[in-house]
């Protein structure tokens, strides 16, 4: 299967990769002229042919626009800040299941050190998400936003569909959230969802309050306390099955 790049930007015929992504293909993996690769500027996808290998840029001559499909689900990220490896390992699994915007949260149970070590670690997270996104064929990367307060975050989303995932006794099952939403869809609508994962020991109290404001439900996924690394995956996981992985062709 062909690696996929990104560009900032195409040509008519021609496309430019630079950076780090740059370096990689040409001294990692040591490309060579007249090789085929895949490149997206977020919107489209094209074959493209190898035509110059510099060592900080490498030029292409575009071969032919390929399919890209389109979504059927948006899904936005509301991500507590846990321990920093556990964190950017939810980054890249989240960006293989298809998280399109993640904010980190610095929520009231989230350790301070961590909270206030994060602006410092985003260039790196920018870094997982491209490198997570190139590996898992993405149309696009995930946006990553500036750390910010839960009750911040469940205010500025407008997602048509709002998750808190809650251990609490009153929580209902993720499948009784999901499958009415989905079955409620418009076809062939693209769904918005916003999925809120808290750290270690959960959500305090007025958390939950501000979400419950902000349009926000208490959804579970079992029995069991799940760590947040594993919470991201089943919930992202959980929702592409309820709604559908694509809908047609397009920009994603």
């Amino acid at each position: 299967m062909r690696r996929r790049f990104f560009v900032d930007e195409f040509g008519a015929d021609s496309a430019i990769l630079r950076g780090e992504s740059a370096h990689h293909l040409g001294r990692v993996l040591r490309a060579e002229t007249g090789q085929l690769y895949e490149l997206s500027d977020g919107q489209r996808v094209w074959l493209a042919r190898t035509e110059d290998v510099g060592r900080e840029e490498i030029r292409f001559a575009l071969v032919e626009q390929l399919p890209a499909p389109v979504a059927a689900v948006r899904i936005e990220l509301l991500l507590a800040i846990v321990k920093f490896d556990r964190f950017e390992w939810a980054l890249e699994k989240a960006t293989e299941l298809g998280a399109e915007e993640i904010a980190p949260l610095a929520a009231d149970r989230s350790e301070k050190g961590l909270i206030a070590a994060a602006g410092k670690r985003a260039e790196r997270w920018k870094r997982v998400l491209a490198e997570s996104a190139q590996q898992a064929r993405r149309l696009l990367i995930p946006v990553l936003r500036d750390a910010e307060k839960p009750r911040d975050a469940f205010r500025a989303s407008t997602a048509a569909l709002r998750l808190m995932l809650s251990e609490r006794a009153g929580a209902q099952p993720l499948r009784e959230v999901l499958e009415p939403a989905a079955s409620a869809r418009p076809a062939p609508a693209v769904t918005r969802v916003a999925i809120a994962i808290g750290p270690e020991g959960g959500w305090t109290e007025a958390e939950f309050t501000a979400a419950a404001a902000s349009g926000f439900v208490e959804a579970a996924l079992g029995a069991n306390i799940l760590r947040t690394e594993t919470a991201v995956c089943a919930a992202l996981a959980a929702v592409q099955y309820a709604f559908g992985a694509f809908r047609a062709e397009g920009g994603e």
